[in-house]
Parts: structure tokens; C-alpha cells; sequence
């Protein structure tokens, strides 16, 4: 587990010293400064959790100083070192952000327990403001299949985890992705720290930026104050970059200086920060093709997947289809209210492909539960779609004749958002394609929503 960054300023320079040794001893990472000037200096180019903050310093101080990290720093936790007729001046800074006060002389016990709360508070906010939204709601928070490919990705997966190498998992969409890099998570030396995700394809390159870098305060017009980037959040265990395959070439080789370098810059920053994280790559896509088109950079592929795993398709899992669909029956069903699946309805579920995986099996038990009738899902209940039908054949209009690769493909995607309710990220998802690409390709073919009165 990496060592909590302190950092002391106080003109003492023999408290400084003193303190530093016993805090070394303690396994904590110590700076030491002895002006308020330098202080803030330190504090742009390194990120620390905690300062300890003497009051009365030369030129610049500790006010001073405690209002620049509230500005810029503001997860760096400040305990404020005081004299004794300096109190009412350290409950002001504590009303301005400070975490606690210590007033000297004091005992070093009394002070490491300060420090630890503190630290521990630090983890609490970094927590509250991380936002793990998973990919999808309805897909199971544990790992769920006893089929043999799963059995054995699982044990891959398990080795894998005791590293502490980059992963890229790949994986058709809607194959719990996210999950298995949970999994890597918990299963790590740096479960005690934070993991952070990012959906590369949901935002544009500038908002992908300054989410993963943070960004300076003036660096663009509602800047008001610094920023945190989600790798300085994830500092110590893990940054999951899902859909990584949608990252821009402008990104690409940032991503790759930190992945060589543990170095990043704020945006609108000019010093290098840095930051210890995992990186848990996740695309449904083929790198190395990407690569050879041009499109992703073949020095970023091979620092991203020290280890690949591939995530199997639900068709390839057919032992464990009524296991999930017995998970998500108990798990969306109404109070007091246990349906049971038909051998009828069982047996449709078995022989269907699933191009959306999991996360469309969810769906369809979901869907299934809302329409169905008693205690009883009957087959039809399911609403699959139907098999060799030949007004869903797209390859034939209702004319017989063979369609054009666009008719089809407009079709294919008027369908997947008429099922979703044009819900637009997922229809992508189950189309394996960004957002981006699906708003273009429904301007440009004309696509709009069914209006039902």
C-alpha cells in the first residue's frame, strides 16, 4: 500500500526534523519547508495528503498557504500547528478548511492520532466524490457461471490480479467488462484505495481530459477553482478507462506518458504531477486491427495489455443462461412476488443467441417480469425476437429484393433504438458502437422516434 505524502512547513527547523524522523518511523512519506513561499511551491508540483501548517511563518503564512490549497489542492488535508494565544486564529482557518488544530507545545501520540483521522477523512471525501456508475444497473454485482469458459477466465482472472500489470479486457458488449475489472480490483494489493472509471466514449476529448488530469483554476472560463483529475483520485489502486478503443489520437499520447511516467499535467498546468495507479483497459473492440488502420497507437496497445483477458460471449456460456436468469428473477421481482421461468420459456432462453449478452438477457427477464401474468413467465412473455422470420430477415425488402448495406444497416439501427426506447448509450452499447457514431449515423439517415398518442 503506497505511504500517505506529508508535508511539514514551519519555521522550526529543529521541530521540522524532529517531527519528520518520528513520522518516518511511523511509514509515512515526509517533505519538510521552512517558508510559506516554498510551501506553495512544493504544493504545485507535488500532490500531498497532508499538510501540517505553522501559522506564523516569513513572508508568506499559513493562512496564506491554507488558502492557496483550498484553491488548488483542496483534497490535501491541513492540520494547523499553532501557539496557544494563536486558538481563535486556528478556528478561523478551520472555518476555512482546515481539518483540525494543534496548539504547542504537544505530545506526538496526540498528534498522530490527528493525522490519522485526517487521512481517514481524506479517504471518506475521495469516496463520496468518485462516481462508479456501473455500465449497466441490472448486470450482477458478483461474478455468476459455472460453465467451463467461465470457470477457466475466471482463474485467469484471479492470477492476473495479484500482478500489478496493466489489463485489457476484451469483449463484445454487454459481457461484464466492468465487472471482471471490479473483481480485479477487490482481488488486488490495492483494494484499500479507490477504484475510479471513466467511460472513454461518453464525453468529448476535452471533458475526457480534464475528468482524467483535473484542470487549473483560469484554465477555461468557468474554472473558478482547481480540480482534481480522476487519477489523482485513484492514486494507489485503480483507474478502469472503459470503451478505451473510443480515445481519441489527441489523447492517446498523454494517456501513454502516464502509463510510462506515472507523470501528467493539469490542464492549463505546467508542472508534471504524479500519481501510482493501475490501469484496467476495456474495449469491444480489436486493438490490434484499430492499430493497423491507424487509429489507435500500437506503443499505447502494447503498455495496455501486458495481460489480455477475453471476456466470453453469452453464447458461448450456455450452462450458465438459466443460472443468470435465476439471478435476475430473484433480484427485480416484486416484493413477496417469485416468478418462475416455463420449461417452455427455459428452453427459448437456451437456444437464443443473445447479441447483447448479459446485459440483454437483464433485460429481457426485466421486461418479462413487468408483462407477465401470476407467478407463472410463460415463453411468450419473453418477447425474443423470432427466428427466421422473413419480415425480420433484413437481407429482402417487403418486395423481395435485396437490400443495400446501408438499407440494412439503417434498419438494424432503427430497431436497436425503437427496443430501447432510443435510449441512446444503450443502443450503442448493444450495437457496439460510441455515441458519437450513433448521433451521426441518425442524422444522417433521417432517424427519428415513433411517436405513440
Amino acid at each position: 500500500m503506497n505511504k500517505a505524502q506529508i508535508l511539514i512547513a514551519d519555521d522550526d527547523k529543529n521541530l521540522c526534523y524532529l517531527l519528520k524522523e518520528e513520522l518516518v518511523i511511523q511509514g509515512f512519506s515526509v517533505e519538510i519547508t521552512f517558508d510559506g513561499n516554498y510551501a506553495i511551491e512544493k504544493l504545485k508540483n507535488k500532490n500531498f495528503d497532508l499538510l501540517l501548517l505553522d501559522l506564523q511563518m516569513k513572508e508568506i503564512g499559513g493562512y496564506e498557504v491554507l488558502q492557496f490549497v483550498q484553491e488548488n489542492q483542496p483534497a490535501t488535508q491541513v492540520i494547523v500547528l499553532t501557539a496557544s494565544n494563536e486558538v481563535r486564529t486556528a478556528i478561523d482557518c478551520m472555518k476555512n478548511g482546515a481539518y483540525d488544530y494543534i496548539v504547542k507545545p504537544y505530545e506526538f501520540g496526540q498528534l498522530l492520532v490527528v493525522i490519522e483521522r485526517a487521512l481517514e477523512h481524506k479517504e471518506l471525501v475521495l469516496r463520496n466524490k468518485i462516481l462508479t456508475s456501473r455500465v449497466n444497473k441490472n448486470t450482477p454485482n458478483t461474478i455468476i457461471g459455472e460453465s467451463k469458459a467461465m470457470r477457466d477466465i475466471i482463474n485467469y482472472t484471479e492470477r492476473a490480479a495479484l500482478t500489478d500489470s496493466s489489463i485489457l479486457l476484451e469483449g463484445e458488449t454487454g459481457t461484464g467488462k466492468e465487472l471482471f475489472a471490479e473483481f480485479i480490483h477487490k482481488n488486488s494489493i490495492r483494494n484499500r484505495k479507490p477504484m475510479v472509471a471513466i467511460n472513454c466514449a461518453s464525453l468529448p476529448d476535452q471533458l475526457i481530459e480534464s475528468e482524467l488530469f483535473g484542470y487549473e483554476k483560469g484554465a477555461f472560463t468557468d474554472a473558478k477553482t482547481s480540480k482534481q483529475g480522476l487519477v489523482e483520485m485513484a492514486n494507489g489502486g485503480t483507474l478502469f478507462l472503459d470503451e478505451i478503443g473510443e480515445l481519441s489520437l489527441t489523447l492517446q499520447p498523454k494517456l501513454l506518458r502516464f502509463l510510462e511516467k506515472g507523470e501528467y499535467r493539469r490542464v492549463g498546468g505546467v508542472s508534471n504531477l504524479k500519481s501510482d495507479v493501475r490501469i484496467i483497459g476495456a474495449t469491444n473492440k480489436n486493438l490490434l486491427e484499430e492499430a493497423e488502420r491507424k487509429n489507435f497507437r500500437r506503443d499505447l496497445l502494447f503498455r495496455l495489455n501486458v495481460v489480455t483477458l477475453q471476456i466470453p460471449p453469452l453464447r458461448e456460456r450456455g450452462d450458465d443462461i438459466l443460472l443468470l436468469a435465476s439471478y435476475f428473477l430473484q433480484k427485480n421481482a416484486p416484493i413477496r412476488v417469485q416468478k418462475k421461468l416455463t420449461p417452455v420459456a427455459e428452453k427459448a432462453l437456451l437456444e437464443y443467441s443473445f447479441p447483447g449478452n448479459v446485459r440483454e438477457l437483464s433485460h429481457i427477464i426485466e421486461r418479462a417480469l413487468i408483462f407477465s401474468d401470476g407467478e407463472i413467465i410463460k415463453h411468450e412473455d419473453l418477447n425474443l425476437p423470432k427466428k427466421n422470420s422473413f419480415e425480420n430477415d433484413f437481407s429482402f425488402d417487403k418486395d423481395g429484393r435485396i437490400q443495400t448495406m446501408e438499407e440494412i444497416e439503417r434498419m438494424h439501427i432503427q430497431k436497436t433504438l425503437d427496443a430501447n426506447r432510443w435510449n441512446r448509450e444503450q443502443s450503442a452499447r448493444a450495437l457496439g458502437i460510441s455515441q458519437k457514431t450513433l448521433y451521426t449515423k441518425i442524422k444522417n439517415y433521417g432517424l427519428v422516434q415513433e411517436q405513440l398518442f
